[in-house]
């Protein structure tokens, strides 16, 4: 392996996620955008397996994008790399990193699986990994966990573990973590700019290796006016109408709206960027058209920007967002009439909670527009209203009133 595996920080959220399918022959996905940490996940797992008794020669690990494995482009030189691997015909476990730089793995993957002596771990960085053959082959036979970069509670986590000083302002560090973003590799570099310059590195490279390999991109300047106009309104309201009127009216661009509809789904694949979708409370159907955008990490709206300013609305939301969703709640906005409840989390089957986000409810305004939203719903699931402000009163009208930073450095759940 070459790596002292004792140094390699622990992201439990994902690993409690996998851990109970270890020496199951379901085949393991590991998704999430370029440079999360999927291929630190595989290696703590290796480091797991070793540590429970697993011998060296039962475990085969691959890193695809590795120069050692750059030519291995065709299912029969991965065959050939994997047996030449496998010494005798005990149980296996089979790693292989950024699987999808080999066109056509699926059946190859399958064939290892139907063997029922492989426990098989793959990693990919975009979800075109799950999009075609291999979905079809392993109905019901693969679990997918979906890793994103580092939430605050793991930046300070993990800076902690490296020996990284942390600030006795825990407010001050969440500061400094929006807008440097949580890419693990990233808190190796003490400097603010040069965090933002590693951000812009991974940008690039998720365009090359993940974005430009696709036939649909016909005009990279226009993708890049659209995939710059979604960051800049990660948090907002956006549909491909109001994408496609931008174009014409700011830019003078003509341009057909499916063109704009694929290049905001290769967004998505390229785990860039994450769709939350609108759904009306009272009908309760997902609404089409509008929906809000989250980037995986606040450090690319700011790589992309020489404004460093926060907006605190959209980072909250989008911080909460990230937080929630690595602790497998699925998420939307709630419509109500001509108001909007933030987020609506689910999780398990009778969890709903209903979120607002908000910098402070200092002023009465503020505080009335926030609570007006849990006043219209009827259900009687939990409410709660986040804020970056220290809180007074914890529960006022039945509404949760929580401190957003403590809420998440504390790995707190909702209840």
């Amino acid at each position: 392996m070459g790596e002292d595996m004792e140094f390699i920080y622990k992201r439990e959220d994902y690993l409690n996620k996998v851990r109970g399918f270890y020496h199951d022959t379901m085949i393991k996905v590991i998704t999430g955008v370029r440079r999360c940490g999927k291929s630190y996940l595989l290696k703590t797992i290796i480091n797991e397996l070793k540590e429970s008794g697993i011998k060296d020669k039962d475990i085969i690990y691959i890193e695809l994008d590795k120069k050692e494995y750059k030519d291995i482009k065709k299912p029969i030189q991965l065959e050939k790399l994997i047996d030449g691997l496998i010494l005798d015909d005990d149980f296996k476990y089979l790693f292989i990193d950024e699987v999808q730089n080999v066109k056509g793995f699926e059946t190859l993957i399958n064939s290892y699986r139907e063997e029922e002596r492989f426990s098989i771990f793959l990693t990919g960085s975009n979800s075109y990994l799950l999009s075609g053959e291999l979905v079809t082959k392993l109905t019901g036979r693969y679990i997918e966990v979906e890793m994103l970069p580092l939430n605050f509670q793991e930046y300070v986590d993990m800076k902690k573990f490296m020996g990284k000083e942390i600030n006795q302002n825990i407010y001050l560090e969440f500061e400094e973590f929006i807008r440097d973003g949580g890419f693990p590799e990233s808190l190796h570099y003490d400097k603010h700019e040069d965090k933002l310059l590693y951000t812009q590195s991974v940008i690039k490279q998720i365009f090359e290796k993940d974005i430009k390999t696709h036939k649909k991109i016909k005009d990279r300047a226009l993708f890049e006016v659209i995939q710059k106009f979604v960051i800049n309104n990660f948090g907002s309201m956006i549909s491909i109408s109001s994408i496609y009127k931008y174009l014409i009216k700011d830019k003078n661009i003509h341009v057909d709206r499916r063109t704009i509809k694929n290049y905001i789904e290769i967004l998505e694949k390229a785990k860039i960027i994450y769709s939350c979708d609108l759904f009306d409370i009272k009908s309760k159907r997902i609404l089409n058209g509008e929906k809000k955008y989250y980037l995986a990490d606040l450090s690319i709206y700011f790589a992309l920007n020489t404004d460093n300013r926060i907006n605190y609305g959209p980072v909250l939301e989008n911080t909460l967002f990230s937080y929630l969703k690595s602790k497998n709640y699925s998420l939307s906005v709630g419509k109500i009439g001509n108001l909007e409840c933030d987020f609506i989390a689910r999780r398990g089957i009778n969890e709903y909670f209903y979120i607002q986000v908000s910098k402070s409810i200092d002023d009465k305004k503020t505080e009335e527009r926030e609570y007006k939203p849990f006043y219209e719903i009827k259900e009687l699931y939990p409410r709660y209203l986040f804020v970056l402000d220290l809180v007074l009163q914890h529960n006022v009208n039945g509404i949760n009133n929580v401190n957003i930073v403590d809420f998440i450095y504390n790995k707190e759940d909702l209840k």
